[in-house]
């Protein structure tokens, strides 16, 4: 007999969850996935998802982690619930500046969005050897002083005024490139990010 893969061996969870079935079913279409490939994907097999979308079983929370992923979405989404009405206007000084190994983070945009915007200042020599590769794309706009971004093998100088979209899964590297440091706006696709854990892990602390 054949052993499931181990975000299967988890037991059912009936009663404890609301019906996640349709909503499953839905989103896997919605991204023209076949069962195959979204199982796959989430490192369930074919039959065990099939089971999810049918009610059969009810996931886990390590199974809903890993769908939400999947089908790039929140596990509040699976679960059907609905987000609070969002404030659209973001004023200066409501949210503390974030600080991670030498560089501030000042959030300028909403949290939970698929789109997290930011204002970095970046001190010169901090974090410039950091390579960062992760899902989902990045764009940059250089506000003061002057950047050196680096894209796999290729080094770029950017100067204020100048812009740089990428995609994230090239390895790149961002640095201040003189001694005055730099300060840009800075926009990434990562869900669920907050401003002190990005690409950074631990480390990080509210001034």
């Amino acid at each position: 007999m054949s052993t499931p893969p181990a975000g299967e061996a988890a037991e059912d969870l009936p009663g404890r969850l609301p019906d996640v079935a349709p909503r499953l079913r839905e989103l896997r279409r919605d991204r023209r996935l076949t069962l195959e490939t979204a199982a796959r994907r989430a490192g369930l097999s074919p039959a065990h998802l099939s089971r999810l979308e049918t009610g059969r079983r009810q996931p886990s929370l390590p199974m809903l982690l890993s769908l939400a992923r999947t089908y790039g979405t929140t596990v509040s989404e699976l679960l059907g619930e609905v987000p609070p009405e969002r404030d659209p206007i973001v004023r200066a000084g409501r949210t503390e500046p974030v600080e991670a190994d030498g560089w501030t983070y000042h959030q300028a945009g909403g949290s939970g969005r698929a789109m997290q915007p930011l204002r970095l200042q970046v001190p010169y020599g901090a974090q410039g050897d950091l390579v960062r590769v992760h899902p989902g794309e990045e764009w940059l706009h250089v506000l003061e002083g002057r950047l050196r971004l680096t894209l796999g093998d290729a080094v770029h100088v950017l100067d204020p005024g100048d812009s740089a979209h990428f995609d994230s899964l090239t390895p790149h590297r961002i640095a201040a490139a003189g001694p005055e440091g730099t300060e840009l706006l800075f926009v990434h696709t990562l869900l669920q990010s907050p401003a002190a854990e990005l690409c950074l892990g631990a480390g990080a602390h509210r001034r």
